[in-house]
Order: C-alpha cells, then sequence, then structure tokens
C-alpha cells in the first residue's frame, strides 16, 4: 500500500486519523527476527537506499537481514565486506551478487534483476592513488544504485599532478553533475580539483597513510580547511559521499527535464 492510498481512505472516511497515521509511521519496516528493523522503504521516502554494513555482523545475522531487504526490493547494497563475508554471500545468493573492484562492496540481487536505470545525473570519481580506489569505489556503486552514471579517474594524486591534467579532458567531456575526491595521505586533491572545476566537489577522506595524521585524519582535517569550496565527508564514508553526490545529480537530472534516478 503506497501513502496516496492510505490518505484516500482517510479522505473517504474508511479509517481514522490515528490509523492512517500508524500505517505511514510503519510502512516499509521489516522485523528481521529480534535482530534488525530493515528499513526497505528509505529509497521512497529520501531518495537514498538503505545499505547493509557487514562489518562487525555474524554471517547468520548478514545473510538473514540481506535476504529480507532483497525479499521487499529486489536488491540490497553490502557495504564493508570481507573476503570471507563475500563468500558466504557468494554461496547464498549464487549468481547474484555484482562485485566492485575493490571487492569490499557488492550488491546482492533477486535471479534476474536488472541494475537500476540509468536515468539519473552523472557521478565522477576520482582517486588519488591506487589504495584509495577501496572507498572510492564505495561511492561509485552507491550513486549507480541511485540510478546514476559514473565516471572513474583513479590513481592522480598530486605527486605526480600531470596525471590530473591529463584526464581533465575526459572530466570535462563527462560533464559531472558532482565530483567525489577520495584521497588519503594529505589529502590535498579535492581541493586542486575544485580549484579548476565548475561542479560541486565532495572530499573523501581515506584511512591511508602512515606516521602522524595517519588512519585518514590529516586528509580530513586538511579537506577541512581547503581554500576552494568543497563538502567533506567522514573518514572512508564512501557510501555517504556517493548518496550525496548522486542526490545533486539527480536533481540536476530533473532541472533539466529528465528523469530523477530512483535507485533501487
Amino acid at each position: 500500500m503506497d501513502i496516496r492510498k492510505i490518505l484516500e481512505q482517510y479522505r473517504s472516511g474508511e479509517i481514522d486519523l490515528t490509523e492512517a497515521e500508524e500505517t505511514i509511521r510503519s510502512m516499509g519496516f521489516l522485523s528481521v527476527s529480534d535482530i534488525a528493523r530493515a528499513d526497505t522503504f528509505r529509497c521512497r521516502r529520501t531518495g537514498v537506499p538503505e545499505a547493509v554494513l557487514a562489518e562487525g555482523k555474524s554471517d547468520a545475522d548478514l545473510e538473514a537481514i540481506v535476504r529480507a531487504h532483497i525479499g521487499a526490493s529486489g536488491r540490497v547494497l553490502v557495504t564493508r565486506v570481507s573476503p570471507s563475508q563475500m563468500k558466504l554471500l557468494d554461496d547464498a545468493f549464487p549468481d547474484c551478487v555484482q562485485k566492485s573492484r575493490s571487492q569490499t562492496i557488492c550488491v546482492v540481487h533477486a535471479p534476474g534483476r536488472p541494475m537500476p536505470p540509468k536515468d539519473g545525473g552523472t557521478v565522477a570519481v576520482i582517486s588519488a592513488g591506487t589504495v584509495d580506489i577501496k572507498v572510492a569505489e564505495e561511492a561509485k556503486m552507491t550513486a549507480e544504485e541511485m540510478g546514476c552514471r559514473t565516471i572513474e579517474i583513479y590513481d592522480v594524486g598530486v605527486a605526480g599532478y600531470h596525471r590530473l591534467i591529463l584526464e581533465m579532458e575526459k572530466l570535462r567531456d563527462s560533464k559531472p553533475d558532482a565530483v567525489v575526491v577520495a584521497a588519503g595521505r594529505e589529502g590535498t586533491l579535492p581541493t586542486v580539483v575544485a580549484g579548476i572545476i565548475d561542479v560541486p566537489v565532495i572530499g573523501l577522506p581515506v584511512s591511508s597513510g602512515y606516521g602522524m595524521g595517519a588512519n585518514g585524519e590529516a586528509a580530513l582535517l586538511s579537506m577541512l580547511q581547503s581554500c576552494s569550496v568543497i563538502s567533506v565527508v567522514n573518514i572512508d564514508a564512501g557510501f555517504v559521499a556517493g548518496a550525496y553526490a548522486a542526490r545533486i545529480a539527480n536533481r540536476m537530472q530533473a532541472a533539466r527535464g529528465g528523469k530523477h534516478g530512483g535507485g533501487v
């Protein structure tokens, strides 16, 4: 039942105000035994799908939660997946797991379920180093699940600035609506990118590097002190960066008169 039908029932007197409120509040919540309440309505409510964080979950709980999401909406994004958890999902859902290049994020879908149509905007995802790709791919797959077309430009950090310059034509030709830039170490790349393009840039600090300011702390502080105008998410928060970029891109696409990418 959708919200419109509930409101029509209230207007016609079939249900009272209290029943209508309780029905709407309960929509999309699916109890998974006593371990979780899956928010299967989140994408329709906010435009951003719920993602299952695999990290810290037992095998049985992870499988049960993923299975509940698939039963409700046909597919689900799973983040921070360990190698053993990836094998678990492969075994539990044969031929239904789409993996990323980093192998730490995947989409589990019902048999024959296609990828969401790319009817949203365009998101570019850039990484400073190869080590940052793991987090960049989380942003990329999230944006794709929200209906966006993605452009990847990897390993173009400021230690070899010419690498970025050589990719600028590709970046401009793709006409992105938003750009996610993943960088560890000193985290300079988002500031540089934001200084040479005219679209929103989301800085994604990565927990690479070592010594003082390791674990992404130096990258985060550097991005927060950026002299270019950027937005910054938390350390290793690829899902948040990808979802934020996709929201921007999808609104831009809607303003152009195109479809708004609907995610899962």
